[in-house]
């Protein structure tokens, strides 16, 4: 498959949405819709007690509230400029200097008012592969330290504590269905 060309549709507030049109081996064109969003991290912090903290807080796609781990949007302007980072390699999401740890660290502090002193990477996430390019680091953060919350003007959230057991009882609900969210779970549930 060869992308032949890539024409900007629609530019929203977060996204860019192309219509793209791709040859085959054959030579057939096929249409396809891509959507630009940008990369982001989230983590999943655990207290000295073993508990999972989440935020609460109002998604207006679901037009509801919905218990996630603490993510937000990876600074563009430091990806674009870490030389050596490479997407594709472990090793560049777990660097202190990557723009995906530093926006794990930066967004656990913002909206929980706690930052991990140890920081696990466990994989990065495409939550619709057919369609974005929006990658979310997920990670694991322990040893908690108090720091400063510093929310944006638009979160309301709450912080919510729960043990493993559950927070996999939250999935099985229904109560957690936040695809980072669950593979932050579902990743811990394995580490211990």
């Amino acid at each position: 498959m060869e992308l032949i060309n890539r024409e900007l549709k629609y530019k929203a507030h977060r996204v860019r949405v192309y219509e793209d049109t791709l040859v085959t081996p054959e030579g057939e064109k096929l249409y396809y819709d891509f959507v630009e969003n940008r990369n982001g991290s989230g983590v999943l912090l655990v207290d000295e007690d073993e508990k999972l903290i989440f935020v609460k807080q109002y998604r207006n796609c679901i037009q509801d509230y919905d218990i996630e781990i603490p993510a937000g949007c990876v600074e563009m302007e430091d990806f674009d400029k870490k030389d050596g980072f490479d997407i594709k390699e472990r090793e560049s999401f777990e660097r202190p200097d990557s723009p995906f740890y530093k926006c794990a660290v930066r967004e656990a502090e913002e909206e929980t008012g706690l930052i991990p002193d140890e920081l696990i990477f466990i994989n990065y996430i495409i939550a619709a592969v057919g369609l974005f390019s929006e990658r979310t680091a997920v990670y694991i953060g322990r040893e908690l330290n108090k720091g400063k919350m510093s929310r944006d003007p638009d979160e309301f959230i709450d912080i919510i504590r729960l043990t493993l057991d559950e927070a996999m009882d939250y999935i099985h609900k229904g109560l957690i269905n936040d695809s980072k969210t669950i593979v932050a779970i579902l990743a811990y549930k394995n580490l211990k």
